[in-house]
């Protein structure tokens, strides 16, 4: 999918996508009611520890691929591409 708001998402996943875009995006605006919106969706403090890291891991390792000027390998195609 190219938009995740338009995605069939059950509720779970969207406040996932939401906290991952908002992390990524705007981290120093992360607040306590990002975290409560994850436990409304029913995560629990594992859980969201975990997807911050995993978040936190792309975005950190995104930034040196872009810094260091490394290329996509041949065999990744973007999203919906075959």
């Amino acid at each position: 999918m190219r938009d995740w708001r338009s995605a069939p998402l059950n509720e779970m996943d969207r406040a996932l996508c939401a906290y991952a875009e908002k992390l990524t995006q705007k981290p120093d605006a992360m607040n306590e009611s990002d975290v409560s919106q994850l436990r409304a969706a029913g995560l629990d403090d594992v859980a969201i520890h975990d997807a911050t890291q995993i978040i936190g891991f792309f975005n950190y390792i995104n930034r040196v691929a872009d810094a260091l000027g490394v290329e996509r390998e041949d065999f990744i195609h973007n999203w919906g591409e075959s």
